[in-house]
């Protein structure tokens, strides 16, 4: 009898692990990480040197964080919007036009009637564009990209058209063929006693503690309803996805409608359902951009945040939590530059050097040569950048959100999974 050993198999055999998700803990210890590294680089700038100009130029102020807070919501609405569709199977190239479908009938009906009512003529004039894109995608089988690329070219013209008929008449009211009049405000609040005690704490200036303080300011000062209801439907959105039965039949037809259809699904009905949710919720985006950022529309006020509130949901990894995080990090960039100008985009130079020499080292010890060589490179660039200049140039100062888009996909493409159906064609029998 042979006494030699029989190879083993079971390392070929095993299945590969799934990639863990990211836990709480995990989670908590990313964001105490971002609070202290944020503490460091607003200790090497100075930003806050001189108390007279703390609260417009602090990086960690709660202004600072108020503004971010309300450029993260349309683009997290957007991205949401971008979600529901893809869970279902279906690529939303169209939450931009959505969006400016949103703005304009939102500030139209805004303007004739309530603010209210122009939120809900945004979001049905949103739900429109989601449902034309269900019909070409779903009924006709058109490619998925072809269409969203058509219905932002058709909701551009459309509403270029109709501000010049319906606003370019009121110009004693504020009008022109490219802006509405102005539109009454919805109503924000802020917690009183607690918004007084964080800012006076925050005004210390105190390591890492005045930073938090300061974001907690933001998140409670001067906070718009709006953003309440953005804050309620990325939670919504969790729980009906992840914890009903409607949303197990939805996310089935984004990985395998063959198989859902076997089981009893009305495929096309849930496809036509996340798309009308889709096309609401970035018509909800564009209400904010109309009704709170601005209080009027404006022509290309939507400035591409329909698609950056898709990057917002690739770097999210196609889940709530995740798209929310990368939301604010978008929405902070987009405050920093609006706010700050040069100066502050400065300080994010620093900021994302050290990022990226700190994610070289991790890459380093994960043994990715190549990815951890590129990464120091980069920061040793971005690093000499910093110590040779005092300021940004305003060209590149507004390319920042576009800019800050690019570098944080570029280092998440790594570890998305995307539904397995999505963009794929359907058709009812199609497994027969």
């Amino acid at each position: 009898m042979s006494t030699e050993a029989t190879p083993k198999t079971a390392d070929v055999t095993r299945p590969k692990a799934a990639p863990a998700r990211l836990s709480l803990g995990k989670a908590l210890l990313f964001v105490a990480a971002a609070l202290v590294l944020l503490s460091v680089v607003r200790e090497i700038v100075g930003l806050v040197a001189k108390p007279d100009q703390a609260a417009f130029n602090s990086i960690t102020s709660s202004g600072q964080i108020s503004a971010a807070l309300a450029m993260a919501v349309p683009i997290g609405l957007a991205g949401l919007g971008g979600l529901w569709a893809e869970r279902a199977g279906v690529v939303n190239i169209g939450l931009e036009g959505m969006m400016i479908l949103g703005t304009f009938f939102g500030a139209w009906a805004g303007y004739q009637t309530s603010p209210w009512v122009g939120v809900l003529a945004g979001v049905l004039g949103g739900v429109v564009g989601g449902l034309v894109h269900a019909v070409a995608t779903v009924t006709f089988g058109v490619d998925h990209i072809v269409s969203g690329v058509a219905i932002n070219i058709l909701a551009l013209g459309t509403t270029t058209y109709l501000a010049k008929r319906w606003f370019g008449p009121l110009a004693d009211e504020g009008g022109s063929p490219k802006q509405s009049p102005q539109v009454d405000d919805i109503p924000d609040f802020t917690v009183p006693w607690v918004s007084d005690r964080l800012e006076d704490l925050a005004d210390k200036h105190w390591f890492v503690v005045s930073d938090v303080a300061g974001i907690l300011g933001g998140l409670v000062t001067d906070v718009s309803a709006l953003t309440v209801v953005a804050v309620a439907l990325v939670v919504g959105t969790f729980f009906v996805l992840w914890k009903t039965s409607f949303g197990l039949r939805l996310r089935s037809c984004g990985e395998n409608p063959t198989a859902a259809e076997s089981l009893g699904v009305n495929v096309y009905l849930y496809k036509y359902a996340a798309l009308a949710v889709s096309g609401g919720l970035a018509g909800l985006g564009g209400v904010f951009l109309a009704l709170v950022s601005s209080h009027i529309y404006n022509e290309g006020q939507t400035g591409g945040r329909g698609y950056i509130g898709l990057a917002a949901m690739l770097f999210g990894n196609w889940r709530p939590g995740g798209l929310a995080m990368g939301a604010g990090l978008f929405g902070y960039s987009d405050a920093l530059q609006l706010r700050g100008g040069g100066d502050t985009v400065h300080a994010l130079v620093l900021l994302v050097a050290i990022s990226l020499a700190l994610f070289a080292l991790w890459k380093a010890y994960r043994r990715s040569l190549v990815a951890a060589g590129v990464c120091a490179a980069v920061a040793a660039l971005l690093l000499v950048w910093y110590l040779l200049t005092d300021t940004v140039d305003n060209v590149l100062v507004g390319a920042t959100p576009y800019v800050v888009t690019l570098l944080v996909m570029a280092l998440a493409a790594q570890r998305l999974r995307m539904p397995k159906a999505n963009g794929k064609p359907y058709r009812r029998g199609q497994g027969k």
